[in-house]
């Protein structure tokens, strides 16, 4: 879990694609268009909904991008019709990597996909090559500002939450897949402040990839600015020594 944080970390510092407003956006819209075309838009009732308009609210989205998008799902709106696709493949020292999309079009995202994982040292594999490798867990995120350690944490675990970390300034909350939106709701009514909330996936094990870190970030940052690709999971980790050198460039 550690190498994935500090892949995280690393990206935010030196400000990738994925990092810029706009690409944010546009992928927050369309998880919005699906979650609402397939459980409606109340998000009450809808936990998918709500998970990505909460996400689009901790990104600063306005609102009238959010309701514009969850009215376009519904069909109150003309908009674009999305699939979702999952990617499986390695990169470099043979780390697994799984490439979530949302795609109008099947066959462009696959060759993008594939491209890219050749261009930079990585080859794309069959569906469940790698899934197996990985966990999906629920992720809550909140800022450490002045809160005490203890009381969230008891507050975490009373909620139903799995684990509880602190990296970087912030709380990092994990729970059971099934489980995010119930937490997440309980600890929202406690009067915490949510920076992030999302369906995650945790590796299992991890592999050791320092001499191999840029190359294999590289390629994980050309995967994640595709328009179509939501999000890039990978089970590999990297000493302080190459994380610390790695944030500095």
């Amino acid at each position: 879990m550690s190498g994935h944080s500090k892949w995280s970390s690393i990206k935010h510092k030196k400000g990738t694609a994925d990092a810029k407003r706009g690409k944010i956006f546009t992928k927050l819209v369309k998880e919005i268009i699906v979650a609402a075309k397939e459980g409606g838009g109340d998000t009450e009732m809808n936990p998918r909904l709500r998970l990505a308009v909460s996400s689009a609210k901790g990104a600063n989205m306005p609102n009238s991008n959010i309701e514009r998008a969850i009215k376009r799902g519904t069909g109150e709106l003309d908009g674009v019709h999305y699939d979702h696709f999952t990617y499986e493949g390695y990169g470099q020292n043979g780390v697994a990597i799984i490439v979530e999309t949302l795609t109008d079009n099947k066959q462009r995202t696959v060759a993008d996909v594939r491209h890219i994982f050749s261009k930079y040292g990585g080859n794309l594999a069959e569906n469940g090559s790698v899934s197996w490798m990985f966990e999906q867990k629920g992720l809550i995120m909140i800022p450490e500002n002045d809160l005490d350690e203890d009381e969230v944490m008891m507050a975490s675990l009373d909620a139903g939450a799995e684990d509880f970390i602190v990296e970087e300034g912030s709380f990092l909350i994990y729970t059971a897949f099934t489980d995010l939106h119930s937490v997440h709701k309980k600890l929202e009514e406690s009067g915490y402040n949510i920076e992030k909330v999302e369906l995650t996936r945790i590796p299992k094990n991890t592999i050791k990839a320092d001499e191999v870190a840029e190359k294999l970030l590289k390629l994980i940052d050309y995967l994640e600015d595709c328009d179509d690709v939501q999000k890039v999971y990978a089970n590999f980790e990297i000493s302080d020594e190459v994380f610390e050198r790695l944030s500095e460039d």
